[in-house]
């Protein structure tokens, strides 16, 4: 049987939206390349613990998602993490200022992912280069613009009206902590540091590990010694930290993110954090979004109606 929807992208969008359509009884086939799901949800297992590599944390405005986090927090998923993250250079703020509560993973922010994706029909392994062979009536790319448009070159205008940018992440394991306690850091009109965060409190189990990301500049894959000295620098440490892991995010973060909640590219529909202000919420509230739009259309052309002319760019979801 043709699928009806394919789902090119297991992070948190494509999941959402996968699971979305699943929920209002669609055929759905999710595509992910990669071995595990979650995108930049990354957090590998080093020295016999998950480190975040990939987004820091996660934080709730949408009810929809509360209400996902507080199940999550129910079954010991996630926790509240902190409300402060210290400041390093110029800020718009006065110091004290208390920020949203953020959300912290104690099996990482990865497991998260695999909550999401239980049960649904993930297939991984699947490097998906172009739409052709899918049988797809609709196809959503749940991942960056600029990876959209390896796969759909039309996704191109969007990618570069986003400007994507680069970053590393560097994880520093140290012989003790060695630092004021502290959750995060950002690190404001910085060479090298966007922000710094103590993986040990984030997690809950103390570890002597600070993880790192860079600007666009510094987003190099043999940066990660600069990036250590940088950190000791900016934290006055007394001791260089031991480099034990490096990812490096070609899109990291979009320079200018839609608003809407979607795009549709010739008919395909892009979903990711890079439609809203990018963190973990905007990636699911999207990946909702796409599949509202689609269960919408489908729904209408089983029932013998044909759906209303839509725009090109979705509306925000709800």
């Amino acid at each position: 049987m043709t699928s009806r929807v394919v789902v090119v992208g297991a992070g948190i969008a494509g999941l959402a939206c996968a699971r979305l359509l699943i929920e209002r009884g669609l055929d759905v086939r999710v595509l992910e390349r990669g071995e595990v799901p979650g995108g930049r949800l990354a957090s590998p297992e080093v020295d016999g613990r998950p480190v975040d590599l990939g987004a820091a944390y996660l934080t709730v405005g949408d009810p929809g998602f509360g209400a996902v986090v507080a199940g999550w927090h129910e079954r010991g998923l996630v926790r509240p993490w902190t409300s402060r993250f210290e400041v390093y250079g110029p800020s718009p703020h006065p110091p004290d200022t208390p920020g949203p509560r953020r959300w912290s993973a104690p099996r990482g922010l990865g497991s998260l992912a695999a909550d999401l994706a239980a049960g649904l029909p993930v297939e991984y392994g699947v490097a998906v280069r172009d739409l052709a062979g899918l049988g797809a009536a609709r196809v959503v790319l749940a991942m960056p613009a600029p990876q959209a448009a390896a796969v759909h070159p039309p996704a191109a205008a969007v990618a570069g009206d986003q400007d994507w940018q680069p970053s590393l992440a560097v994880a520093l394991r140290y012989p003790a902590r060695c630092w004021p306690d502290f959750a995060g850091a950002f690190v404001n009109d910085h060479p090298v540091l966007v922000t710094v965060c103590d993986d040990g409190d984030r997690r809950g189990d103390r570890a002597p590990v600070l993880v790192a990301h860079t600007t666009p500049g510094y987003a190099r894959q043999d940066a990660a010694a600069e990036v250590e000295a940088a950190v000791r620098e900016v934290l006055r440490l007394p001791s260089a930290g031991t480099v034990t892991a490096v990812r490096r995010w070609p899109h990291a973060r979009p320079a200018h993110p839609y608003s809407s909640g979607f795009a549709s590219v010739e008919g395909v529909l892009l979903a990711g954090d890079g439609f809203g202000r990018p963190r973990v919420e905007a990636a699911w509230r999207s990946g909702r979004a796409a599949g509202r739009e689609i269960s919408g259309e489908i729904s209408g052309k089983i029932s013998g109606t044909e759906s209303a002319k839509r725009p090109s760019i979705g509306d925000a979801p709800r």
